[in-house]
């Protein structure tokens, strides 16, 4: 046996070796065609060309190039940008310059995949159409330009076409694909292309995937896609496709993927949808459709992600939805629904997010929901739902998500929250009062906490220092009282836990801001501090300047007093600087009214004085105006008399 097994590599290598002195020599034609290329580019960072000399043979010298062993001509051009180096790791690396017309000359070549260089620029060579063999063409992720060539109609032998992430434009030739019936993947997105979709492509007749997302494509969706039998995966996303879905798309059995989102899609979904019986994903959001939810709907036994939002649809749920057990997601948001949450939907026990929200839904949340155990995500927000408390069952689920923002939910707090591991809990505008209970320093596992725009009325409880993972806190527009500095002071768990945002406006906190704020742990990352409008005292405290990564920063109405401080300019992220309505004294720092990143500023009802700093924003009047002591642009200009 072990013999045997010996003998044979050996005889391979006699084979191989022998092929190799008896296959032709690179023809002149294709080596004059490749080093034309190789002339045409002007870096080559990880010389992917380096082995390309005129002195050697390209068919057993040159990396990248394969030629036929009978004839010596070349069949494959591959030097990718990103590739398996031989250490089995990724090499990603770029190449740039332009596409030598000579490509065309290489009229053997089967394989050209120069995907993936990044700095490709300029037009594709109209002789690449020369190129009658070509089974596979990738040039996607480079900075190609000009528009799709109308020579392409020549490669009827095509397999695969890729030029996505370039920034080719104008309106494509319906001739182009009249001819490629081999086509089998198709992708042209992240271009500029504009005009309509070709209807030429329903001569596709061998094509699995369309990927025209991130393109200026207009007109409506072919009709004659629906003859595209083998379909798997189509894209149209991102794009201004107008006018219906055709009927006829309810004939593509085998697709998988249906992305029409973000375009300007009107009338109905078609009640042909049904035949998509290999459906795994679709979305049509950011859309204008509209009218009811076909029934026809519960009959995509494969569906996992259904995504509707922000359209016009109307009408009731229908409770055939609930026959979709594959369901995993389902984003019906931002429509006009109306009528109750069908009860039916306690069949879909593999969903994992539903969210309903901004829509017209009343009535009450079916109990039946509660058999959901693997629902993570559940939002109802912004729906009539008139819920006045929140349901008990909620407390059966595992949920890591729960928005009930203005359902009409009243009274307090539930003390089963406690029990839970929410992260993410949003309770605004409702008609919440009463105490921030003590317990909820319980729930740490709260990492966003919306409780804004309801009627709490007491400080925040010393337990609320436990929250160690929470990053957004919004309680603006309630009844609070007390000091603030509590929840700068917060535990966390480096690097988890650091603020990202805080709004505790339109409350009644009283007292100074922590002067150590920007040296608390907490506060290390946030990125939008807003205090307005509580009758705070003292003055802005110097250490915000330590606050690398503010970016937006609201003091307004809050009765501070003293000076802007100067090392508020060291916060260069800042954009947003809010302290009108206050009692500021004092001269603008130009550090702080030239921050690089400043573009909104207001320091207006203030006592400041002296010149206004000049400054590289432009800042209207208004954001200076009753500073008494303030002169200079943009108000009029100071008196040295």
């Amino acid at each position: 046996m072990d013999i045997t097994i010996l003998k044979k590599p050996l005889y391979l290598t006699i084979l191989l070796s022998l092929s190799f002195l008896f296959t032709n020599a690179c023809h002149a034609v294709d080596k004059e065609a490749l080093l034309q290329f190789k002339q045409n580019i002007i870096s080559d960072p990880s010389k992917l060309l380096q082995s390309w000399s005129s002195s050697t043979d390209c068919c057993h010298s040159w990396q990248g190039v394969v030629c036929d062993t009978t004839s010596g001509r070349v069949t494959n051009l591959t030097r990718p940008g990103l590739f398996i180096g031989n250490d089995e790791f990724f090499v990603d690396t770029s190449m740039a310059g332009t596409l030598s017309p000579y490509l065309g000359n290489l009229s053997f070549l089967k394989v050209l995949d120069l995907s993936n260089l990044k700095y490709l620029k300029g037009p594709i060579p109209l002789a690449l159409g020369n190129l009658f063999q070509l089974s596979y063409l990738f040039l996607d992720t480079n900075q190609l330009n000009g528009t799709l060539p109308f020579t392409f109609r020549n490669l009827i032998s095509l397999k695969k076409l890729h030029l996505s992430d370039n920034s080719l434009s104008g309106v494509i030739s319906s001739s182009v694909f009249e001819s490629m019936s081999s086509l089998f993947e198709l992708g042209l997105a992240g271009n500029q292309f504009s005009g309509s979709i070709p209807t030429s492509i329903q001569n596709l007749s061998s094509l699995t995937k369309l990927d025209f997302h991130g393109n200026h494509f207009s007109g409506s969706i072919p009709y004659g896609i629906g003859k595209l039998k083998s379909l798997k995966y189509i894209d149209l996303s991102e794009n201004s496709i107008s006018g219906m879905i055709p009927e006829s798309i309810g004939g593509l059995s085998e697709l998988v993927l249906l992305y029409l989102n973000q375009n300007r899609i009107t009338g109905m979904i078609p009640y042909s949808i049904s035949g998509l019986i290999s459906l795994y994903y679709c979305r049509l959001s950011e859309n204008k459709l509209k009218g009811n939810l076909p029934d026809s709907i519960g009959k995509l036994p494969n569906i996992q992600r259904l995504i509707l939002e922000n359209n016009r649809l109307s009408g009731k749920l229908p409770s055939s939805i609930g026959k979709l057990t594959t369901l995993t997601d389902i984003f019906f948001s931002n429509n006009h629904f109306t009528g109750q949450i069908p009860s039916s939907f306690e069949n879909l026990v593999h969903l994992q997010t539903l969210d309903l929200s901004r829509n017209k839904l009343s009535g009450k949340i079916p109990p039946q929901l509660s058999k959901l155990q693997n629902l993570q995500s559940l939002d109802l927000s912004f729906n009539p739902l008139g819920l006045v408390y929140i349901p008990k069952f909620i407390s059966k689920m595992k949920l890591f998500r729960l928005k009930l923002a203005k359902t009409g939910i009243e009274g307090h707090l539930p003390k089963w929250l406690a029990s839970t591991s929410i992260s993410i809990l949003d309770f605004s505008n409702n008609g919440l009062n009463g105490k921030l209970p003590n317990w909820i320093g319980n729930m740490t596992n709260l990492s966003f906490l919306n409780l804004s725009s309801n009627g709490f009325h007491s400080s925040i409880p010393i337990e609320f220092k436990n929250l160690s993972l929470l990053m957004d806190l919004d309680l603006h527009s309630n009844m609070l009282i007390g000091h603030i500095n509590v929840i700068f002071s917060k535990e966390l768990q480096n690097p988890l836990g650091q603020f990202n945002s805080i709004d505790l406006s339109n409350n009644m906190f009283s007292g100074p801001i922590d002067k150590n704020i920007g040296e608390r742990p907490s506060m290390a990352s946030i990125k939008s501090l807003v205090l307005s409008n509580n009758p705070l005292s003292g003055g802005i405290p110097e250490s915000i300047g330590q606050l690398s990564e503010l970016e937006i920063l609201k003091l307004m109405g809050n009765g501070l007093s003293g000076k802007i401080p100067m090392k508020l300019g060291n916060a260069e992220k800042l954009s947003t600087i809010i302290l009108s309505r206050n009692k500021l004294r004092g001269t603008i720092p130009k550090q702080v009214i030239n921050l690089i990143n400043l573009k909104e500023f207001n320091v207006s009802g203030n006592l400041l004085s002296g010149m206004i700093p000049s400054h590289n924003t432009t800042f209207s009047a208004s954001s200076f105006l009753d500073n008494h002591g303030l002169c200079g642009p943009p108000l009029p200009p100071c008196n040295h008399s």
